[in-house]
């Protein structure tokens, strides 16, 4: 009835196309990075002005906000208001650590309640994350150094209008270039509501209390039982919860956060111990690791995890602790943060990973069925592209489980899996003008199988085999 495991994974193998892709995203953004951070160290020489640098290109050139000219302009206006607010609670956590932690939850849950008011609101949401993420990176350097050329409270709002400016810079560089990078819209954002609002309950609003309940309880146990290393459980606290597509979802990030925490954690160790790095080629290896992981991040979250986890190692260092007992108190704090991760995603307000997955499988169907409606003048595969995008981002948790369960058929990943098959048949039909009769009739059997479960896979076998002409 199904297809390997095996012939699955193949098929979900990069193509080399998608890798080139891919590969000049990430040029792109480390390009933007590079040339933000030498204006950033030329007005204001240390690590703090350097660092927001950085992380304000990565996040732009993932959040899109630069791709077209509406969103530049709101990124122009805003940015350097949340600069300014990001250096006070940045202040704030060096000297009222629990008044900056309030004001912290208090920005964080703000940028992801404003989904729910449109378009407009979620790009505002967008640009109010972004400076808040330097905080957990580096949490005790200062965003900018007092010899500069620029006044304190002026640096971070040059060093965003910067980073805007070569960021569009770069991408439109890219753009001319007609190369198109990879949307990857995971943890971003500005993304759509994971699942279906229930009455009185925006899903913006339950994932905006879910990350408030995380972020404070592990500011809590930060501040409490971990001094001065608190920074690691928060931030992976907000890395697990981010962009929150269900539980099952939450669980599968903590798990590679945490291997690629691990490993990314001893590479840095070893690095350190053994090879004897001095800052100038620490740099080099944090750009390179930050390029790798925005390289690969498209085709897994583990690459990102492993690579974004070495350059914050090589970034805050190891001072004069032992290597290995270091490595397993970070990793300790890791795990921490991820278990409560886990918990505000379990047990507060929690959303159900089936349930976001059964929705994108229904605007996938209904793309599909509009796309092969005869009564639609101009027919055009795009938006059921679009919508498979989509349901293949929340599968990779499912297809874990279903490995670890050694489970092949009759597993949410197989409705995933089976309607993924369907794409490039679809796409033929949508192309030629075609509109069987049986084929409609199977996509209106697998929509209203969606309110059955157990009927769901064998409607979506069928679809598959009349699609393929079986």
């Amino acid at each position: 009835m199904s297809r390997s495991v095996f012939a699955r994974t193949r098929d979900r193998i990069p193509s080399p196309s998608a890798l080139g892709r891919a590969l000049a995203e990430a040029t792109a953004t480390l390009l933007a990075a590079l040339a933000t951070m030498l204006c950033a160290l030329a007005i204001a020489p240390g690590a703090g002005a350097a660092t927001l640098a950085v992380v304000l290109c990565i996040s732009l050139s993932r959040s899109q906000l630069d791709r077209d000219l509406r969103g530049r302009l709101e990124a122009a206006v805003v940015l350097p208001l949340i600069g300014v607010v990001a250096l006070g609670v940045g202040l704030l956590l060096r000297h009222l650590p629990w008044v900056g932690a309030a004001v912290f939850v208090a920005g964080m849950f703000v940028s992801i309640w404003l989904r729910r008011f449109g378009p407009m609101a979620r790009r505002a949401g967008s640009l109010i994350a972004l400076p808040f993420v330097v905080l957990l990176t580096v949490p005790h350097l200062g965003p900018a150094a007092a010899s500069g050329v620029l006044p304190v409270w002026l640096v971070p709002i040059v060093v965003a209008l910067l980073a805007l400016f070569w960021v569009t810079v770069f991408h439109l560089l890219v753009r001319w270039l007609r190369i198109r990078p990879p949307v990857d819209t995971e943890d971003a954002p500005a993304a759509e509501p994971a699942a279906p609002d229930k009455p009185g309950l925006a899903a913006s609003t339950r994932m905006a209390i879910q990350m408030g309940v995380a972020l404070t309880v592990a500011f809590v146990v930060g501040f409490l039982f971990f001094h001065e290393r608190w920074g690691w459980i928060v931030l992976t606290a907000f890395i697990v919860n981010s962009g929150n597509r269900g539980r099952l979802d939450v669980v599968y990030k903590s798990g590679m956060r945490v291997l690629g925490a691990a490993a990314g954690t001893a590479i840095a160790l070893g690095l350190g111990q053994h090879v004897g790095i001095d800052h100038r080629s620490s740099a080099i290896l944090i750009l390179a690791a930050l390029f790798l992981g925005v390289w690969l991040r498209p085709f897994g979250y583990a690459w990102w995890a492993l690579f974004v986890t070495l350059a914050l190692a090589l970034l805050q260092g190891f001072g004069d602790s032992e290597p290995v007992g270091l490595l397993w108190l970070r990793m300790e704090e890791i795990v921490l943060g991820a278990i409560i991760g886990i918990a505000a995603a379990w047990f507060v307000l929690p959303v159900r990973s089936t349930d976001v997955l059964r929705r994108r499988l229904a605007d996938a169907l209904a793309a599909l069925s509009d796309a092969l409606d005869p009564a639609t003048e101009q027919r055009s595969a795009t938006r059921f592209n679009t919508a498979l995008d989509r349901v293949e981002e929340v599968t990779p948790p499912f297809r874990a489980a279903r490995l670890l369960l050694r489970r092949r058929t009759l597993h949410p990943a197989d409705w995933a899996d089976t309607l993924l098959d369907c794409g490039e048949p679809a796409r033929a039909l949508i192309d030629q003008g075609a509109t069987p009769g049986r084929i409609r009739q199977a996509v209106g059997a697998a929509r209203r199988s969606l309110r059955e479960p157990e009927t769901l896979l064998p409607s979506l076998l069928a679809l598959r085999s009349n699609l393929r002409g079986d």
